[in-house]
């Protein structure tokens, strides 16, 4: 069950010096992420041993590999509700235990139907990771400080995703490709340990002292105790949260840069090899360039947006400032399309994912800037989160139409996903409203 509104907890002892335990927390969450995309990313690691031994074709193998998604983007919704209701630590903690178990099973699998059955599993056990991340940060940082952290666990992400290709080909040369499923599997279950045993909301949390939980507080940390028991403000209704324009514009700008995301997963490497005439050598030295730069700009942007809340900038302009910079700089993608050369379609191509990533810190900030009580911001971010995975869909299928065309290759496909970020940063300037639902007026 969710905390009760008012902490039961010894009073804390009040020390001259802050301590420091909310960067812990949310370096836990960032591991906890950084583990979601390995076991992930372990089957397209794994795929082409299992093809050998399982025997199933390219087309169903295509089909395996998306089959994650269709549970991941259902269950977004659902699951940022549950983070609400039970609490990022219970939650957290099952989830983290559903998809290890599901990982583990993948070695099990004994045919193609065993294999779609496990990644089902695993979508919905990873579809509440963006909302609980959400929910923890809201709880143990500022203001000041939340767009950073945010950033912190996103970068989770990028690590995995990376750190995925050599973990997952150094087991399977050990251990086999079902072997790797055990291993990657256990990862999550030794999180877990750690996660229960160290994990506690701000007042709770016996290792922060009394000066990091009014620091926190004070600077608009969103911790129940606090609100409900202070304000005694309850959470909205769940519906009630489709009654603003705002969290409309949340899903539709998300999706938007979904779209833009989701490109460097799927069509990219095709566009450096079969556009740009990118040999699978110089792929692998320099297709990681615009990865590499975002994971810096990522940070860079959450730290941007923090210092302007710092310096005195209304939470609103702080949080859109580097928002709709972002995105109107990731509409740079379209200028790849007709660079002279390979070398200008990448300098294009890192501009526009790294002024993508700037976006990231303030965008995952906002669910718990517009959230009317903290019961609500795991709910929100849910519901952010499926519009991306609106765009992972829509995005991917919409270039291939186009290239399907045969008409100018990458460009219209390209400057269909500029378009997309222009469009997302309309929303983001002039729909989104940085400040409680509750004190907007709704659509009805």
């Amino acid at each position: 069950m969710h905390e009760p509104a008012m902490s039961t907890a010894a009073p804390k002892q009040s020390t001259g010096k802050r301590s420091q335990i909310r960067w812990l927390m949310v370096v836990l969450v960032a591991l906890a992420t950084a583990i979601a995309y390995i076991d992930r990313a372990n089957l397209s690691v794994a795929s082409d041993s299992m093809q050998q031994e399982l025997q199933f074709s390219d087309e169903l193998k295509g089909v395996m590999l998306s089959s994650f998604f269709w549970t991941y983007a259902i269950f977004q919704l659902p699951g940022g509700w549950l983070v609400d209701r039970y609490g990022p630590r219970a939650l957290y903690a099952i989830a983290v235990v559903w998809w290890s178990i599901g990982t583990a099973a993948t070695a099990l699998t004994r045919g193609f139907a065993g294999v779609i059955g496990c990644r089902l599993v695993l979508g919905v056990g990873e579809a509440p990771v963006q909302s609980a991340n959400a929910r923890v940060v809201s709880e143990w940082f500022p203001r000041k400080e939340r767009a950073f952290a945010s950033s912190i666990f996103d970068t989770g992400s990028e690590f995995g995703s990376a750190l995925s290709v050599p973990l997952v080909t150094l087991l399977i040369a050990l251990v086999g490709w079902r072997g790797s499923f055990v291993v990657t599997g256990a990862l999550g279950l030794v999180w877990v340990v750690a996660w229960l045993l160290i994990y506690r909301s701000p007042r709770k949390q016996k290792w922060a002292n009394q000066a990091e939980v009014d620091y926190i507080e004070q600077g608009g940390g969103r911790t129940e105790e606090k609100e409900l028991g202070d304000a005694g403000k309850q959470p909205m209704k769940w519906r009630d949260l489709f009654r603003y324009s705002t969290t409309w514009a949340l899903v539709a700008g998300y999706t938007c840069r979904g779209v833009i995301i989701y490109f460097f997963i799927t069509w990219y490497p095709d566009f450096l090899v079969n556009q740009q005439g990118f040999s699978l050598l110089e792929l692998g030295l320099f297709g990681a360039i615009p990865g590499l730069a975002a994971m810096v700009a990522n940070w860079l942007g959450g730290l941007f947006s923090d210092w302007l809340v710092r310096r005195g900038t209304p939470l609103a302009m702080a949080r859109k400032i580097p928002l709709v910079i972002g995105m109107v700089g990731a509409s740079t993608i379209a200028l790849a399309s007709i660079a002279p050369n390979p070398a200008w379609a990448l300098v294009f191509l890192t501009l526009s994912y790294c002024s993508a990533a700037v976006s990231t810190g303030a965008l995952l900030s906002l669910p718990a800037d517009v959230a009317p009580t903290p019961r609500n911001v795991a709910s929100l971010t849910g519901v952010q989160n499926f519009g991306s995975q609106l765009g992972g869909i829509i995005g991917p299928i919409v270039i291939g139409f186009l290239l399907g065309t045969g008409q100018f290759a990458y460009v219209w496909p390209l400057v269909f996903a500029g378009a997309m970020c222009v469009l997302g940063a309309f929303f983001y300037a002039f729909v989104v409203q940085v400040k409680p639902l509750d004190e907007q007026r709704p659509m009805f």
